[in-house]
This record gives structure tokens, sequence and C-alpha cells, in this order.
């Protein structure tokens, strides 16, 4: 089975960094671009920050100069290093793949794959 797993999100103070995880799993053959959402309480989910398989990236305006997203294709795992962090950024981080190609007893041709989340909060 092929799935996304996030890790490294917690509690951190105004000011300071945190970095987030996420790792493919399963028998994965390539991974097109990934990215990080995050969805805050009450507010629709939002682009953070994506990244293709050759390595181009894209940010919202909110994470440009605060925010770096890199991936390890040998790993299957995409990055997301957050500095000078503010209450703002407090939400739900959800990574996200927009195409797997992987094997689980068949082939498989997966699009628009999402973890299920890691909880990232900003105390003021």
């Amino acid at each position: 089975q092929v799935q996304l797993v996030e890790s490294g999100g917690g509690l951190v103070q105004t000011g300071g960094s945190l970095r987030l995880s996420c790792a493919a799993s399963g028998t994965i053959f390539s991974i097109n671009t990934m990215g990080w959402y995050r969805q805050a309480p009450g507010k629709q989910r939002e682009l953070v920050a994506t990244i293709t398989s050759g390595g181009s990236t894209n940010y919202a305006d909110s994470a440009k100069g605060r925010f770096t997203i890199s991936r390890d294709n040998a790993k299957n795992t995409v990055y997301l290093q957050m500095n000078s962090l503010k209450p703002e950024d407090t939400a739900v981080y959800y990574c996200n793949a927009d195409k797997i190609l992987g094997y689980s007893d068949y082939v498989l041709d997966l699009t628009d794959v999402w973890g299920r989340g890691t909880q990232v909060t900003v105390s003021s």
C-alpha cells in the first residue's frame, strides 16, 4: 500500500523553527510534484509550497522568505523547513503528491494523494 506519512509538527514559540517531513511508504517508482498545504480552524485548506521532481519550487506569499521546501527523491521524502514562525502559521499541515506511480500486488497509478496531517501550533 502506498501512503504519505507526515512528521515533525509540534508546539513552538513565535520566532521559532520546525522542520516537517513527509515520506511516501510502499513500493514507489516515481512521484511527480509534492507539496505542503495547511488548514487552520474555520478556514479552507491553502497552499504553502510545492516542489517538482526536478526541484522547481513554488511558494505562497505567506511562506516566501521564511519557509523552504526540499525533497530527497531517493528517499521519496519531502521536507518543509519553517523559520520565523508566527501565530498565524498555526494549522494542520498536510503533505500532497499530485501523482504517484507504485506497486502493491499490481501497478498503482495514484493521483492527488494526501497524508493525514501534522499539527503545528505557534504560541504568542
